[in-house]
């Protein structure tokens, strides 16, 4: 299935039916008065995260969807069918945005969340609403109410517990293949990676999702490469793992360019917990290893985890590593959600 994670669509909801202008008619019944029906309700427009979907590639081949108009009102005071509603099926974790693609409507974040797009119209009333002690024969009713239309932007940013990030060629798709199921494309050119993957990866008796991110280079924030499209799946993330090929000349300058890319993209994605990696150490000797874990620990104040996604060297230790701190974040989120939720006690 081809990924997808942004669609624009045009939503319009269903116009309310007419009131019905009728008179009862019946045999040895005279002056039977006014009996026409009201209008049924016009068909609303929801969207719904749902289970078993990743992708928004359904509104690739259709982008419009319009609600059916009520049913009109009849006589002998009979109401018009209401229309059903539209109900559009996305991922969890869906965003729904105005036609701007800036002005945020809604956010799907888990599966169940339910938006109205557009609102049905309400049907008319018929003339029997219109009876009364001054007025006994009306011969006016209500038109349907017009329904709503709009263009609306749907993006997707995946839910993974952990965002793999680095320059193309790094090694990202070869350690998603290495610890999950995933079956990435893996190839010794750069951007073999065009969409974001999602793998399930076992640790001991628990799991988590991690995310393979497409490769980013400087100036990505100004559309260099593939920009920082994909950059909105890792929102979500509780942790980030930050590759680097050790066999670069210089991973301390190819640490400093995704971090300067992460700050101009925003998102709080810079404020994010991460984890450092040099990967593909089963390519150098030892002893340069060692001279680039010491010139990375003099110039970035930070120590990175040796290993190999391909040996499998050391990969363990920094999935444990992403796991205690997909632990300790989702916990302290948890902690932070508690503290915010405000018990009313009763008071007389």
């Amino acid at each position: 299935m081809k990924f997808l994670d942004q669609a624009k669509i045009y939503v319009r909801s269903g116009d309310g039916g007419a009131g019905s202008v009728s008179f009862r008619r019946e045999k040895f019944i005279e002056m039977g008065g006014p009996d026409g029906g009201d209008g049924g309700r016009g068909g609303d427009i929801w969207i719904e995260a749902v289970d078993g979907l990743n992708t928004l590639i359904d509104y690739r081949y259709q982008q419009h969807f319009k609600a059916r108009t009520g049913g009109h009102g009849m006589g002998r005071d009979r109401a018009g069918a209401n229309s059903p509603d539209i109900v559009l099926k996305v991922p969890a974790g869906t965003q729904v945005f105005e036609e701007d693609n800036e002005t945020l409507i809604g956010d799907l974040a888990k599966i169940g969340d339910r938006i109205r797009l557009a609102r049905g119209g309400n049907g008319g009333f018929g003339n029997a609403h219109f009876k009364s002690s001054t007025n006994r024969a009306p011969r006016r009713a209500n038109p349907g109410e017009l329904g709503e239309e709009r263009w609306l932007w749907l993006r997707l940013k995946l839910i993974a517990d952990a965002g793999l990030l680095g320059l193309p060629n790094a090694g990202k798709s070869t350690l998603l293949a290495a610890v999950s199921a995933a079956k990435p494309k893996i190839a010794d050119y750069p951007f073999t990676t065009l969409n974001p993957q999602l793998g399930v990866v076992q640790v001991g008796g628990s799991s988590f999702v991690l995310a393979d991110i497409p490769g980013l280079i400087e100036g990505a924030h100004e559309g260099h490469g593939l920009g920082t499209r994909f950059l909105g799946h890792v929102e979500r993330c509780a942790v980030l793992l930050h590759l680097i090929d050790v066999t670069g000349d210089d991973p301390a300058a190819a640490y400093r360019v995704i971090r300067k890319e992460l700050k101009s993209y925003g998102g709080h994605l810079a404020e994010k917990p991460e984890v450092i990696a040099f990967n593909k150490i089963d390519a150098i000797s030892e002893d340069e290893l060692d001279r680039k874990l010491a010139d990375f620990k003099r110039r970035i104040k930070k120590t990175p985890i040796a290993m190999s996604g391909a040996a499998g060297k050391n990969v363990d230790q920094v999935m444990k590593k992403l796991l205690k701190v997909i632990t300790d974040t989702r916990l302290a989120e948890k902690n932070e959600t508690s503290r915010n939720i405000k018990v009313e006690t009763w008071q007389p």
